[in-house]
């Protein structure tokens, strides 16, 4: 049985090749799992699994509940108040209380990056970050891929543009990263104000013409505008951005070819993009979304297959 090369999934920076085709394939399989009238499976009953959620989280905690009750895991949630939590003592303290509890896999949300690398070497649990502040968010990533991979067949050798708020994005990051190990090429588009400076240093191309950058895609990866990470305006207004960077369903009928869009949610619908985008054969969402448990259970089974008990 071929196994992981990490112990926790702290960043997609930390991964190969490999270890993408294994969380794919073992995905596979729990993909026929959650389609089947029973949905659960006895592989995880002896381990048990904190949510550590500092940050709001609908749709990624709920997809790691489900994904954990999938594999008959015993769970723990915990969310905190972003107020106990300023200080990185409180973290340690926080997980030693959970740890105590004899705990074996910890998923974590922080709004500080490198939080999950942080905690990795001081408390003796596996770690799944679940979204680092700006920094990484690798089981986005993952599922974006596996659905590119669902729906065309290989990423390998395909146009991925991700649209949108990239400055303030960790699904950005770890897409790009995902991306390129696979053999994606990459393109970031949206207005210099919310591209990051280093951006060009990562081997991606850069446009800021949505038409252009639609026309070379075989997929575009849309965000969102991550008002609650600004502190300042960069852009005059969310309507003026959409003029600019939303895509509507006009705009997808007057390319050369059918391209296929994705969203990581939650959606703003008329901004980044319209409902009839959202809701039509071209779009990939609520496939991303289910293919957000498979992938999850795929991660967490991998790493509880490493914990010696």
């Amino acid at each position: 049985m071929s196994e992981l090369s990490v112990n926790h999934l702290l960043g997609i920076k930390y991964l190969n090749k490999k270890d993408i085709q294994l969380i794919f394939e073992t995905a596979d399989h729990f993909k026929e799992v959650i389609n089947r009238p029973i949905k659960k499976v006895p592989s995880l009953r002896d381990i048990t699994i904190a949510n550590l959620f500092f940050e709001n989280s609908t749709r990624t905690k709920l997809s790691f509940e489900l994904a954990e009750k999938r594999l008959s895991a015993d769970v723990i949630n915990f969310s905190a108040s972003q107020s106990s939590v300023k200080k990185g003592e409180t973290l340690i303290d926080t997980v030693n209380n959970i740890l105590s509890m004899k705990v074996d896999m910890v998923v974590m949300r922080h709004p500080k990056p490198g939080a999950g690398v942080f905690l990795s070497k001081h408390v003796n649990a596996s770690i799944i970050n679940a979204g680092d502040g700006a920094h990484e968010h690798p089981t986005q990533a993952l599922l974006d891929s596996y659905s590119i991979r669902e729906r065309l067949g290989d990423v390998k050798g395909k146009n991925v543009v991700i649209v949108g708020d990239i400055l303030h994005s960790r699904v950005a990051l770890s897409n790009i990263y995902a991306l390129q190990l696979q053999g994606a090429n990459v393109m970031v588009c949206g207005p210099k104000t919310l591209l990051p400076k280093y951006i060009k240093e990562l081997g991606v191309k850069v446009e800021t013409n949505l038409r252009k950058a639609l026309n070379w895609c075989d997929v575009a990866n849309m965000l969102r505008v991550q008002n609650e990470r600004m502190d300042i305006s960069y852009f005059p207004s969310t309507r003026e951005y959409t003029q600019q960077y939303g895509v509507n369903k006009a705009l997808l009928n007057s390319l050369d070819k059918e391209i296929t869009i994705m969203h990581p949610g939650p959606i703003n619908r008329g901004v980044e993009i319209t409902s009839d985008v959202a809701d039509s054969d071209q779009a990939i969402i609520l496939d991303q979304v289910q293919n957000g448990v498979a992938v999850r259970m795929a991660v967490i089974y991998l790493l509880a297959s490493k914990i010696k008990h």
